[in-house]
């Protein structure tokens, strides 16, 4: 029997359904959106080229069709999910590009008129640890007063090195610095990071979940890196190959960042889901639920959860 006591489903880490059914009691199903922000990395102000990973859509691949204006895309998005789940509640989830990268009168406009949709109890809105002045700081703390906000920050790794290899275009301190100042205002905040980036091995990996776990962060996103058609990152691959992880070594660092978390970290991704199209490797990334599984079914052969090797279990 799984004694893990943040799933509902047998699961040894601490599931976004679990946190979302414990606060809200119901079915909370996240709608990807795509407002039509820009990034900081990609217009001009820091670089014109981007993370080098990233793809046309600003990792925004399942968000919504930004030829159609925000409400056609959340009613799009709620219809689907209506079909399975009749009676759940909604997070609009601003995904694509840097979504915090404008002037406070548009961020009202374009986040606010999701608020007023019916069923919504909340905002997820995935951003730069660089584009979140002071002035959308105390925007935020007022959202936050009022609806369920979660900020996600992407930090990618913790290591200077990648970061400038990625070409993020801002450094550690940056991060820590929005991330304390929107713990201050206490919103709810989730990291993205990415795994298999090139040069980088299984202990600079995990070192950068350990740093992580010391923070007062509230969720995590773990990615995979995969290669995806017309982005710089394709091109760097030709030039100077590197070592793209296998499903099997994929598994085993997840699971081992797991262990480094404290179990009241809630895990909203363990891999990410590329289009099949775009795709150039590793081809196992298409198969999303067949890596979960293989992650839970390795957690249970190991005996292992969640925290395993925090202080909280020592």
């Amino acid at each position: 029997m799984n004694f893990f006591p943040y799933t509902y489903n047998n699961k040894r880490y601490h599931t976004l359904d679990h946190f979302y059914k414990n606060k809200f009691h119901t079915k909370v199903c996240k709608i990807s959106l795509n407002a039509g922000f820009t990034c900081p990395n990609i217009d001009g102000t820091l670089s014109k080229n981007g993370c080098i990973y990233c793809s046309k859509t600003g990792s925004g691949e399942y968000a919504g069709d930004k030829k159609d204006d925000l409400i056609t895309q959340f009613n799009k998005g709620k219809k689907l999910m209506n079909k399975k789940w009749p009676n759940a509640k909604y997070i609009g989830y601003f995904q694509a590009r840097s979504n915090t990268y404008a002037p406070i009168n548009i961020l009202k406009e374009k986040y606010e008129t999701i608020l007023k949709q019916k069923d919504v109890i909340g905002l997820s809105i995935a951003t730069r640890p660089d584009c979140i002045t002071d002035e959308c700081l105390n925007y935020l703390e007022k959202l936050n007063k009022k609806t369920f906000l979660t900020v996600e920050l992407g930090l990618q790794t913790i290591h200077e090195k990648t970061s400038k290899i990625i070409n993020r275009c801002h450094d550690l301190n940056c991060f820590e610095t929005t991330l304390k100042k929107l713990k201050q205002k206490n919103i709810f905040t989730v990291i993205h990071i990415i795994n298999g980036l090139p040069g980088e091995t299984k202990e600079m990996m995990i070192e950068t979940v350990k740093y992580l776990n010391n923070l007062n962060i509230d969720g995590i996103k773990i990615h995979m890196l995969y290669i995806l058609k017309n982005t710089p990152l394709e091109k760097y691959y030709q030039i100077k190959p590197f070592h793209v992880l296998t499903k099997d070594e994929y598994i085993d660092i997840v699971i081992s960042q797991l262990e480094y978390l404290n179990p009241q970290i809630v895990i909203q991704r363990l891999t990410g889901d590329p289009m099949k199209e775009d795709l150039i490797a590793p081809l196992w990334t298409t198969k999303k639920i067949d890596v979960l599984n293989s992650i839970d079914k390795e957690m249970v052969k190991r005996n292992t959860y969640q925290g395993i090797k925090t202080s909280l279990y020592k």
